[in-house]
């Protein structure tokens, strides 16, 4: 047979990533008052429709950036090549106004809601290009918050600028050898020069986005023996026009003293250069207070992790629409049916949907107190709250957004294994972001942190027991007694961190995810009591109990009720063997 010749499988058509979205246009209409719904909606619609289809041809043509680092008369020139599409999705989310939108705050508190939106829209299309712009995001803030008037006017204006040819991108220059993310050992040291500008010396070993215009670094200025506490934040020019002495723009090595070493040759990612580099005599300028560089650089974490959490929820949204797609025009069996109206499949794709509809509202509940506290309308509760669920959030989109993700492509069968329908790459794309800004262990550990502040466990217990009475009050009975669930699980993980055991701070966290998320829900089951159909409503209502039943909250309370009955002697004798002895304390 003719390959010509024969059955021909009907390609599918995703829908349009706003309106036929099961949760974002609801939402929208419920986190935005009527003064800004109507031009965000507008805003999302031609998105969808304009932006994105053309995005998706830009993306499919990028390819991995090489460095070329000595020329024909072997000059060390340190040469980074990026792809023209790289650079051309970068332009494209400038234009769209990302990160401009946070930053001109036009719709207020809901700047950050809106822009996010559009993240979530794009993250499945847009070839990680949201990892330097995450970074330039972060960096913004660090700016708008510590920097000088030079560097608000030199460089603020151009990181949130919607014009991509003076438009700049920032990297974030944390990683080194001995410490990786324990920031106390890091090696990179800091001279003063005269007022706020610094000579850097050291090695970056994972430096994001090596294409940027300008980097936030960690150097120690303080005695190393002071760990963390010596670490100061520095920004570092590597576009030619803002350091002193440049030499030709065109090549890398003129770039403040800086050597790109190699590529990073990772799982993922691949679009995106990162490399180790070494900083030779770099000019930098102190950003924030000396000595309080980690302080400093919290505020750059907490939009980041952010970032990353709507990253992993845009790759499922993405996963999710193929899946969806593809089984509206799979016909299989005999007679042949589509996949959608085989019971069993479509039972698979609701799981997943709820699953996608908990993450959402709870990027978006995180998402609405950045919102809040940017603008100065968060109260000291709210504070609370977006410092204790950042963490959280991250770790669980990542951990969720994973799973999710590969269960889609599955869902395809062996068209999903097929790099060129794209979920190969989300898969290992976003397994990144169970690593980058800190991994799960790291996460739950600064979640501990962040309980021990004083007001945090009752700002967050006041918020679920609030809407589960409104839940209970509003719903008239229809619970099925998943609002008693959500209150005994939040009563395990308050005991729990009041005294957290070595190995509870893991368990707590996914507890909490599963609290937050669900809590979200009924929040937003609440609203669509008043605002939305009968049948809406009905759905909204089973999908937040299906969560909360289903989605493995029962097994997260249970993990953590036990973590603290294991023996740490014996999961060593686990992993090396019985004879194997465990030779540190925790």
């Amino acid at each position: 047979m003719k390959v010509e010749e024969g059955f021909k499988q009907t390609p599918p058509t995703e829908g349009h990533p706003f309106l036929d979205d099961p949760i974002l246009p609801a939402l929208l209409h419920r986190l935005c008052p009527s003064g800004h719904y109507n031009r965000i909606r507008a805003d999302l619609v031609n998105l969808g429709t304009q932006v994105l289809p053309d995005m998706r041809e830009i993306g499919n043509l990028a390819t991995p950036p090489y460095l070329v680092q000595y020329n024909q008369w072997g000059q060390r020139i340190d040469k980074l090549v990026t792809s023209e599409s790289w650079r051309n999705l970068k332009a494209v989310s400038q234009k769209e106004g990302i990160i401009g939108i946070f930053y001109e705050r036009e719709s207020g508190d809901f700047s950050r809601v809106h822009g996010f939106m559009k993240v979530l829209m794009m993250a499945g299309d847009a070839q990680v290009i949201f990892c330097p712009l995450s970074m330039t995001d972060g960096c913004a803030r660090a700016l708008e918050l510590y920097g000088s008037h030079v560097l608000r006017e030199e460089v603020l204006r151009r990181l949130v600028s919607r014009n991509p040819d003076t438009a700049f991108t920032a990297g974030q220059w944390m990683t080194e050898r001995p410490g990786g993310s324990d920031v106390s050992q890091t090696e990179t040291t800091a001279t003063h020069i005269v007022s706020d500008a610094y000579l850097l010396d050291g090695f970056k070993w994972f430096s994001s986005a090596t294409d940027s215009d300008v980097s936030l670094a960690l150097a120690r200025t303080g005695d190393p023996s002071g760990g963390s506490r010596s670490l100061s934040l520095f920004l570092i020019p590597l576009n030619p026009s803002l350091y002193p002495n440049a030499r030709d723009s065109r090549t890398q090595s003129a770039r403040n003293g800086i050597l790109i070493h190699r590529l990073k040759n990772k799982f993922g990612t691949h679009i995106v250069p990162t490399a180790e580099l070494s900083l030779q005599g770099t000019h930098a300028h102190l950003v924030g207070k000396l000595n309080q560089g980690v302080k400093t650089i919290s505020s750059v974490l907490n939009i980041t992790r952010v970032h990353s959490g709507v990253g992993s929820v845009g790759y499922v949204r993405k996963a999710l629409s193929l899946a969806k797609a593809y089984a509206s025009v799979r016909r299989t069996g005999h007679p042949r049916t589509l996949l959608h109206d085989i019971p069993l499949h479509l039972n698979e794709l609701a799981k997943l949907t709820v699953t996608y509809k908990a993450l959402v509202h709870f990027v978006f509940e995180v998402v609405g107190l950045l919102g809040k506290v940017e603008c100065g309308t968060a109260d000291e509760p709210a504070q609370h709250r977006l410092r204790v669920l950042t963490p959280v959030l991250k770790a669980f989109c990542a951990e969720k957004g994973v799973q999710v993700t590969i269960e889609c492509m599955t869902a395809l069968g062996g068209e999903g294994y097929m790099e060129e329908n794209g979920i190969g790459r989300l898969v290992r794309d976003g397994i990144v972001e169970k690593i980058w800004e800190g991994t799960t262990t790291v996460l739950s550990l600064d979640m501990v942190k962040a309980f021990q502040t004083r007001g945090s466990v009752e700002a967050l217990s006041q918020w679920v027991k609030a809407e589960i009475k409104r839940a209970k009050v509003a719903l008239h009975g229809k619970l099925r007694g998943i609002d008693g669930i959500i209150a005994s699980a939040l009563d395990t993980l308050v005991t729990s961190l009041r005294s957290p055991s070595a190995l509870s701070p893991r368990p707590a966290l996914f507890l909490l995810g599963y609290i937050a998320s669900g809590t979200a829900m009924l929040e937003h089951a609440v609203w669509s009591a008043s605002h939305r159909t009968q049948t809406e409503h009905e759905v909204d209502i089973e999908t937040v109990i299906r969560w909360v039943e289903c989605g493995g909250l029962a097994a997260a309370r249970e993990e953590l009720r036990t973590a603290s009955a294991l023996d740490h002697e014996v999961n060593g004798r686990i992993v090396y063997g019985s004879n194997g002895k465990v030779r540190w304390k925790l």
